[in-house]
């Protein structure tokens, strides 16, 4: 027979990281409601227990939860903002414009993940990748020798053309660019993530301290499990290192 489930256990799991394991460990602790458990989170001797009991809760762990558990604002100071919104002069379309400009997010995460943290980079890197953000977009696709003839080529790597008569060779008019000095880009920017990030391959939660925070980000291995990447994305929240590859 199936266990019955907490009558706030979607509550519960909306919250940052919560595992089901978690919810009959805090009944034990007597702990049954969210309300109950931020009441706890602010008491400093609760929350500490609350931790040791909760197996892979850390400190990072903690302040997320009582972020989400922050009660939402009472309908008289909603009003009282709305209020305040309604007496603001309207703004010109420029400025709005120029806000929502912004708001964008400059950098897209793989798999839609929000941006929070960003690499703490010189003058030069931020110029560096801007130069290489130029330099790719004028780049041409470069494509194999005789790709028009043959199918296979058109998706293949690119390989020097060679050939005593090669016309590509020989940089024809007609024929398409080929990889040259020219084209590469800024030697400051190289192998730098979009973001401007260093990348490091992370395959358990000890190569987490050999990151730098500020430079580097993590890329979890694609042979770790779904259970280890949980705990090295958790483990990195509490460092404050960045997941370039998050689970979700």
């Amino acid at each position: 027979m199936a266990e019955k489930k907490s009558p706030h256990h979607d509550e519960f799991m909306k919250l940052h990281m919560f595992k089901e394991e978690y919810i009959p460990k805090l009944d034990a602790l007597g702990i049954k409601t969210p309300k109950q458990l931020g009441e706890a989170l602010a008491d400093e001797e609760r929350a500490k227990e609350i931790q040791e009991h909760l197996k892979g809760v850390g400190p990072k762990t903690i302040e997320h939860w009582e972020e989400d558990l922050k009660a939402p604002a009472e309908p008289e100071e909603k009003k009282e903002a709305a209020e305040a919104e309604e007496k603001e002069p309207e703004e010109e379309p420029e400025a709005e414009a120029k806000k929502e400009k912004e708001k964008e997010v400059e950098i897209e995460e793989e798999g839609g993940y929000e941006v929070k943290l960003k690499p703490k980079l010189s003058k030069e890197t931020l110029e560096a990748l801007r130069k290489r953000s130029e330099v790719d977009a004028r780049r041409p696709e470069f494509l194999r020798q005789e790709w028009h003839r043959r199918k296979c080529l058109q998706s293949a790597r690119w390989r020097k053309p060679v050939g005593d008569h090669s016309k590509m060779r020989q940089h024809y008019r007609y024929r398409r660019n080929v990889v040259s000095i020219g084209y590469g880009s800024p030697r400051g920017a190289r192998h730098l993530h979009p973001s401007g990030f260093r990348e490091v391959m992370v395959r358990n939660i000890a190569d987490l301290d050999k990151i730098r925070p500020e430079l580097e980000a993590a890329r979890v291995a694609h042979q770790v499990g779904m259970r280890k990447r949980l705990q090295i994305e958790e483990k990195a929240d509490e460092l404050g290192i960045r997941i370039l590859n998050r689970s979700g």
